[in-house]
């Protein structure tokens, strides 16, 4: 959908040059505003796209989370927490949190990351509570908010995927949830892509580019404490019939994945992104084993099915060291921002 340019999408093209009017007016009136920085000398760093859809902006959340950590920062995280009801506070919380009061991506990667986190629409509200709360953090990763403009930011990362820019037009008559020069003004752009896809060619742009390629890393029994590798669980299940569910942005991509890694697949079911599961789709199922993702499984185990495994992906760059860049840009701001002398305002 929104690949090309048909008469569906010229009849409503526009509409989205209004979006465009808009997305313009926006930036403007938050150029025009006093700007602060909630996290004070703490250095910000957005993930997000200009392309609707899940893109695989939640593994570079959790691969970035842990990899700063690695080099010695301690990351905290902001997400808006989508579908959840949240009152006038934002919530904070760390480790296995529930799904259902903070939403499925922003309870994984907790769970994935052990680093606290914070869920609110205003991300500026979820920053002030995250650094109150937990006055150790020393990086802010927001997930998503690239198009929220209160919240000021140091490091922009974009991530898109094999549909790149689509038709180039803006919602609704194309993909883009705001114009694509805004990719003239991010640090870095990361384009997942299946393991068989070909790199795209570069834009013409100054962000970094790298490919990510998604792969299963290890496989774990939602009922019990059981997990393997992916070759030694493919070695002992791969025989029987497979079937596979998954409630994310692009489902297709999961299964690809999947048959891509020599798994044979019997049935894919394919639910809405962020489905709660309020009733399980698995009991209609014949089959021996059940694969879901990492971010279905938070809201999964209530049903208490012995055939669901989890597959926990791991992200391949084609850049290996676009972390390290990443990591020397980070000390650089945040001296940059004490020598400055910024404070927090809360």
């Amino acid at each position: 959908m929104w690949q090309t340019k048909g008469l569906a999408s010229t009849l409503l093209l526009p509409l989205s040059w209004l979006a465009h009017l808009a997305v313009l007016y926006k930036q403007k009136r938050y150029r025009k505003q006093a700007s602060y920085w909630p996290a004070g000398p703490r250095p910000i760093v957005v993930v997000g796209n200009i392309l609707v859809g899940g893109t695989g902006k939640t593994p570079v959340v959790i691969a970035l989370t842990q990899a700063l950590r690695a080099k010695g920062w301690h990351p905290g995280i902001v997400s808006r927490g989508y579908g959840v009801k949240l009152e006038a506070r934002a919530k904070v919380g760390q480790g296995r949190l529930d799904a259902a009061g903070f939403g499925d991506e922003p309870a994984l990667i907790a769970r994935s990351t052990g680093a606290p986190l914070a869920v609110h629409p205003s991300r500026v509200l979820a920053v002030q509570a995250l650094v109150r709360a937990h006055p150790e953090v020393d990086v802010i990763i927001s997930d998503d908010g690239l198009q929220h403009l209160a919240l000021q930011r140091d490091v922009e990362i974009v991530v898109q995927d094999a549909r790149g820019l689509g038709n180039g037009r803006m919602l609704p008559a194309g993909p883009l949830r705001e114009p694509a020069a805004k990719l003239a003004q991010v640090d870095y752009l990361i384009t997942n892509v299946a393991a068989s896809q070909p790199a795209p060619p570069p834009l013409p742009v100054g962000a970094l580019q790298l490919c990510m390629r998604l792969q299963p890393e290890r496989v774990e029994h939602l009922a019990s404490d059981l997990s393997a590798t992916w070759p030694e669980w493919l070695a002992r299940h791969a025989a029987g019939t497979i079937a596979a569910v998954a409630a994310i942005g692009q489902p297709d991509r999961f299964f690809s994945m999947l048959r891509g890694h020599g798994l044979r697949l019997d049935a894919a079911i394919a639910l809405p992104d962020h489905d709660p599961y309020s009733s399980s789709p698995f009991t209609a199922l014949n089959a021996d084993v059940i694969l879901i993702t990492a971010k279905d499984a938070v809201k999964c185990a209530r049903f208490n099915d012995p055939r669901i495994w989890v597959v926990n992906v791991a992200p391949q760059f084609s850049d290996i060291g676009w972390l390290d860049g990443l990591n020397e840009k980070l000390h650089a701001i945040t001296e940059k921002k004490k020598a400055g002398g910024i404070k927090l305002l809360v």
